[in-house]
């Protein structure tokens, strides 16, 4: 039997308004569950977490990369049950819906209905990052990417006019707004050994290759190979950064001059002046420097196609 967490708000409400439909398409394909929505920020954790210590080891998450996030860190937040006997799906109705892309899960309600069916799975990495939210250290985990500096930026901005995003055009027009306020910071990153000092536009690490809707800035990631896809680009002329735009959707942004690429086990990223590096993970804003990330090999498995 499966547990479904709905986030009723995601999408813009398309969870509450196309719950309906799901249960229809589960009823239809013969799929049994329990269900709980969310009600407030992290709900999804607590749900993840309660429903494993009830005994399911199944989840679906009805919702985007936010709620899914959620859910993984429930999933890793409990020690009944080793996270790896843990499989995860998805029910896409998010704005983003960005780890989907990566795995090509359909983003129609009866087609991934279809593949939970099925229940083809594959293990899959976590990433584990260390960070400051400017009162105490914290942990997080994260199944798809996690981005600093302007990413992180944008995250920030967005988590303040989510209201405001109706569309894919509203968040690139945030992007673009936010492009002339943004001043690079100084940053450290140490990784595998080596050491990077410089003023950073964007720092990615990812599990998976998409993120910011659509965008690649680590399409060299693989979900289960054990590694971190590292991507950092030093300072690029806001301008000619407007011009790559289409270099970010379609995964040629690393052969830019400024851009380095590389697969990691582990990276640190500490500020270099009295202004921190801020951090995102799977599209939510959460803290800042100093920042440590680690991988967790083939930590659970997952529905894919």
């Amino acid at each position: 039997m499966w547990y479904i967490i709905v986030n009723p708000e995601a999408g813009n409400g398309k969870g509450r308004k196309n719950w309906p439909a799901i249960k229809d398409a589960l009823q239809k394909a013969g799929i049994t569950y329990e269900y709980a929505f969310t009600e407030y920020a992290k709900h999804a954790t607590e749900l993840a977490t309660a429903a494993i210590g009830n005994g399911f080891k199944k989840i679906i998450t009805v919702g985007g990369d936010g709620t899914n996030n959620e859910v993984i860190n429930g999933i890793f937040n409990q020690h009944k049950v080793p996270t790896h006997q843990i499989t995860l799906a998805v029910i896409p109705i998010g704005t983003g819906n960005d780890w989907i892309r990566h795995h090509q899960i359909p983003n129609d309600i009866r087609e991934a209905v279809a593949l939970i069916v099925i229940e083809n799975t594959t293990p899959h990495d976590v990433g584990l990052v260390k960070y400051s939210d400017g009162k105490q250290p914290r942990l997080r985990y994260f199944i798809n990417v996690a981005g600093m500096a302007y990413d992180a930026y944008i995250a920030r901005l967005t988590q303040d006019k989510r209201s405001l995003l109706k569309n894919q055009f509203s968040y690139l027009w945030l992007i673009l707004k936010g492009l002339f306020k943004y001043k690079l910071q100084k940053a450290t990153i140490e990784f595998d050994g080596q050491v990077v000092k410089d003023k950073f536009y964007t720092i990615n690490v990812g599990i998976c290759k998409y993120n910011g809707g659509g965008m690649q800035f680590v399409p060299h990631a693989e979900s289960d190979d054990g590694l971190l896809a590292l991507t950092y680009a030093f300072h690029i002329p806001k301008l000619e950064i407007i011009l790559l735009t289409h270099r970010f959707y379609n995964g040629t942004i690393p052969s830019h001059r400024q851009v380095r690429t590389h697969q990691v086990k582990s990276v640190k990223v500490t500020s270099l002046d009295d202004t921190p590096t801020l951090l995102e993970v799977d599209g939510e804003f959460i803290g800042h420097t100093p920042i440590e990330f680690s991988i967790i090999e083939k930590a659970l498995r997952v529905v894919v196609p």
